[in-house]
């Protein structure tokens, strides 16, 4: 008796011990990643040499300093130092308006697309704090605008599965492009036809539709498009 009395006590001890390790671990962690303002986010944008340089992607903010050929000054990414800057990883505007955090507008696979690129950081580089502001209260959790932010990159992932899923039962042209002779399509089986992605799926114009391969008996479906300049029976056209 006194024997399972003690082993009794000594898991609840070791139990404990564990448990305040634990504890202690997560405090230590969360007290390690600091909150940043934009002021001072701002602060890291790679003009100063004896700081890290620093951006943030939907509120979470990375040390990019091993990048610097890249974010620092003259560097390619360099608009994205300092700041965080999440629509331009997808829209492509750099300049004024186009440097926000807002991602407002954007469709669900785009909103995918920046998730992507926040978790292409956290693979690649340090993760170093929070940018308090739109994803990140004063107390560094995740504000409505984060986890609907998430909510509709996650929409995003099932839309763009589904499109594959309709790409794979119409198999793509093969395709091919130089600058002396230009571009060109072709199917090694079936006719190459322009076809309609749905809108939500299209992240550019030119994104809205794509060239699949058509049997002959199959060309009559509405929303299929001959190349221009190709002929009806052509299994090869220029682009």
């Amino acid at each position: 008796m006194a024997s399972s009395s003690k082993k009794f006590i000594t898991s609840s001890i070791l139990g404990l011990s564990l448990l305040v390790a634990l504890i202690a671990f997560i405090l230590k962690f969360k007290s390690s990643q600091k909150l940043f303002s934009a002021e001072e986010l701002a602060l890291y944008n790679g003009t100063d040499n004896s700081l890290p340089i620093l951006l943030g992607i939907l509120g979470s903010v990375f040390d990019v300093t091993k990048g610097k050929s890249h974010y620092g000054v003259g560097g390619g990414y360099h608009h994205f130092a300092g700041r965080d800057a999440s629509r331009a990883f997808v829209s492509g505007n750099f300049t004024g308006d186009g440097l926000t955090d807002s991602l407002r507008g954007l469709s669900n696979t785009e909103v995918h697309s920046v998730v992507g690129w926040r978790d292409f950081y956290f693979r690649s580089y340090k993760f170093v704090g929070r940018l308090v502001g739109r994803y990140y209260d004063s107390q560094g959790n995740p504000t409505k605008y984060l986890k609907g932010a998430e909510a509709k990159a996650a929409r995003g992932a099932q839309l763009m599965e589904k499109q594959k899923e309709m790409e794979a039962k119409q198999p793509s042209c093969n395709s091919r492009w130089s600058q002396d002779d230009g571009g060109e399509v072709w199917c090694d089986n079936g006719f190459p036809r322009l076809v309609q992605r749905p809108l939500e799926i299209a992240l550019t114009g030119k994104m809205s539709k794509r060239c699949a391969c058509y049997n002959e008996d199959q060309l009559d479906q509405p929303g299929l498009e001959v190349y221009s300049g190709c002929d009806y029976l052509a299994n090869r056209c220029r682009v």
